[in-house]
C-alpha cells in the first residue's frame, strides 16, 4: 500500500503491486449449483430451530408469523434478485448498501450480514452435534466423554471447512449432492407421514392456552411476535446468492433465476413441515420443545428402533447442507469486507493454487466454534435445555439477519432512485413498494427480538459486538480502504466496477476516482 487519499470521512490506499493476485477467485457455479447454494444454506431450517416458535407462539402464532415472513422474503428476494446483476460483485448486500449509503452504510451492512453468516453455522453445528450425541447413544447405549457434543462441533468443522478450502468446484458439487439429498430425506418423510396415517390435525393445536389464549393461539395474539425469528429460520440465509456473483458463469441470468426458485423450493418444503412434523407424535406441545422435532417425528412413525435411527442419520444430511454452504458464505462476505479495507485485509487472502478465501473460512470457523462453546457452556450453568440453546444463538444469528434485510431493501429503493440509469438485467415484479413493505417487516422482526425474555441476553450481547464493530470501523477501518470493485463502483457511480472480470482488479487509480465521486443527480 502506498499513496493514500481521503474521500469524505474514510481514507483509500492504493493497492499495491500484487494486491488483487492474491486475492483471486475462480468462475464455476451455474444455476443449478447457485439453487443449491440458496437452498442448502437454509434447508436445515425444515430439520429443526424452527419448531421453537411452537412453544413461543402455539401453532397459530407460528403459522401467522410464517405468513408475514414469507411477504417479507418474496420483497427481499425479488430486490436483491434486481441488484445481484446490477451490482455483480462478491461483496452482495455490503456492495448495495456501500454504493447508496456511503462508506458507513455499507460496513454496517456487510458487519450485520457477517454476524448472521458467522453465527448461523454456529446454530446449525449445534444441532448436529446433538443429533449425533443422540444418535450413538442409541445405537450403543453408552454415552462417554468421545460422544462429547463438543467434540462433534470440532469435528464438523474441521471437515467442512476443510472442503470448501479444497476450491469451488468440488464446494459446488458437494452442495448440489447434499442439498437434493436432504430435500429428498425431507419429501420420504412427508410421504412416510401421510402413507402411514400418523398425522392427526388436533395434535396441531394441543399446547395448552395461557388465561386468555385459545388452541389456536395459545399465547394470544402477543405470541406471533417472539414466534418471527422461528419462522425466519425456514429461510434464512437464501440470501447468500449475491455472494457467488464474481464466480458465477451468467451472473444476470443464473443468480435472479436461482433466487426465486430457491425461494419458491423452500417454501414448498417450509408449509409440509410445519403441518406435518408438528402433527405427529405427542404434537406441537413435544415438538416445540425438542432439539432434534425431525429425529423425533421420524420415531414417531416408524417408532423407537433402529430404523428410526438409521433414518435419523440420514436426517443429518439436512444439517451438514445449511452447515456447509453457509460456510461459503462467511467466507465471500469476510473476504469481501477484507479486500476493500473494511476487515483486517489478510483475511482476504485466497489460496495460491485453488483460489478460495482459506484465511477468511478458517477464522470465522475459529470464531463460530468458540461462540458454540461459550453458549453452550453458559447454558449448562443455567440448566439450560439442548433446545433453549439452540434457541439462543438462533435469535442471535436472526438480529445480524434482520439488520441486513432492512438495510438491503433500503438499499434497493435507493439504488432505483440515485442510479436508475445503471443496467440492469432483471426487474424486481414488486418494485419498491414490496421493498418498502419487506424493510417494514424486517424492524418489526428486530424488534420482536427484545421480547422473549428467555433468548434476550443473547441478543443483548449480539447488539454489543456489533457496536465494538461499528466502534472498530470508527476509529481503524476507515482509514484503511482499498478500491475494490464494489469500492470503485460506488465511488465512479457505476462508471467502474461494474464488470471487474472484463475491467480487471485495481486498474482506476484512487485519485482519479476521488476526483470523480460527487453525488449524481436524481431524476
Amino acid at each position: 500500500m502506498a499513496d493514500k487519499t481521503r474521500a469524505g470521512s474514510v481514507t483509500y490506499k492504493e493497492a499495491g503491486e500484487g494486491y488483487f493476485e492474491k486475492r483471486k477467485l475462480r468462475r464455476h457455479a451455474a444455476f443449478w449449483s447457485l439453487w443449491a447454494l440458496g437452498v442448502g444454506a437454509v434447508i436445515s431450517g425444515d430439520f429443526y430451530g424452527w419448531n421453537l416458535g411452537l412453544d413461543a407462539g402455539g401453532f397459530g402464532g407460528l403459522l401467522i408469523a410464517g405468513i408475514v415472513i414469507t411477504i417479507m422474503y418474496y420483497g427481499l428476494c425479488f430486490s436483491i434478485a434486481e441488484m445481484s446483476p446490477a451490482l455483480p460483485h462478491t461483496g452482495g448486500a455490503y456492495s448495495f448498501s456501500r454504493s447508496t449509503m456511503g462508506p458507513w452504510g455499507g460496513f454496517i451492512t456487510g458487519l450485520a450480514e457477517n454476524m448472521e453468516y458467522v453465527i448461523t453455522p454456529a446454530v446449525v453445528v449445534g444441532a448436529m452435534g446433538f443429533l449425533s450425541h443422540d444418535i450413538v447413544v442409541d445405537l450403543t447405549g453408552s454415552d462417554g466423554w468421545w460422544n462429547s457434543v463438543v467434540l462433534w462441533w470440532l469435528l464438523f468443522y474441521i471437515i467442512f471447512v476443510g472442503i470448501n478450502i479444497l476450491g469451488i468446484e468440488i464446494t459446488m458439487r458437494f452442495t448440489v449432492v447434499i442439498t437434493v439429498l436432504a430435500l429428498g430425506i425431507l419429501a420420504f418423510f412427508f410421504v412416510a407421514v401421510l402413507v402411514s396415517r400418523s398425522f392427526d390435525g388436533s395434535l396441531l393445536t394441543n399446547i395448552p392456552p395461557d388465561e386468555g389464549g385459545s388452541d389456536f393461539l395459545p399465547k394470544g395474539v402477543a405470541g406471533i411476535f417472539p414466534a418471527l425469528p422461528f419462522a425466519i429460520w425456514f429461510y434464512l440465509a437464501i440470501e447468500e446468492l449475491p455472494l457467488a456473483a464474481e464466480e458465477s458463469h451468467d451472473v444476470a441470468r443464473d443468480i435472479p433465476r436461482a433466487t426465486i426458485w430457491g425461494l419458491n423450493t423452500l417454501v414448498l418444503f417450509a408449509v409440509g413441515t410445519l403441518l406435518l412434523n408438528t402433527g405427529v407424535g405427542d404434537g406441537a406441545k413435544s415438538i416445540g420443545t425438542s432439539a432434534t422435532p425431525l429425529f423425533d417425528g421420524f420415531k414417531a412413525v416408524f417408532g423407537e428402533g433402529t430404523g428410526a435411527t438409521v433414518l435419523a442419520i440420514i436426517g443429518l444430511i439436512g444439517l451438514i447442507a445449511s452447515f456447509f454452504t453457509i460456510i461459503y458464505a462467511y467466507g465471500r462476505n469476510t473476504y469481501s469486507l477484507s479486500r476493500a479495507g473494511y476487515f483486517p485485509q489478510s483475511l482476504s487472502i485466497t489460496h495460491p493454487t485453488r483460489n478460495t478465501p482459506y484465511v477468511a473460512l478458517i477464522a470465522g470457523g475459529v470464531v463460530g466454534y468458540a461462540l458454540a462453546l461459550l453458549i453452550y457452556y453458559l447454558g449448562k450453568s443455567e440448566g439450560q435445555l439442548a433446545g433453549q440453546i439452540v434457541g439462543a444463538l438462533l435469535y442471535m444469528a436472526v438480529f445480524g439477519a434482520v439488520i441486513s434485510y432492512f438495510m438491503q431493501c433500503l438499499a434497493f429503493v435507493m439504488l432505483r432512485r440515485k442510479l436508475p440509469d445503471i443496467a440492469r438485467p432483471y426487474r424486481s415484479p414488486v418494485g419498491v413498494p414490496g421493498a418498502v413493505i419487506a424493510g417494514a417487516i424486517a424492524l418489526v422482526a428486530l424488534v420482536s427480538l427484545f421480547l422473549n425474555k428467555d433468548y434476550r441476553p443473547g441478543v443483548v450481547g449480539t447488539l454489543i459486538y456489533f457496536l465494538i464493530g461499528i466502534a472498530y470501523f470508527a476509529i481503524r477501518g476507515r482509514h484503511k480502504l482499498v478500491l475494490s470493485p464494489e469500492e470503485e463502483f460506488a465511488m465512479s457511480h457505476g462508471k467502474h466496477g461494474a464488470n471487474p472480470q472484463q475491467e480487471g482488479y485495481g486498474t482506476v487509480p484512487v485519485t482519479e476516482i476521488a476526483a470523480d465521486d460527487s453525488p449524481p443527480r436524481s431524476p
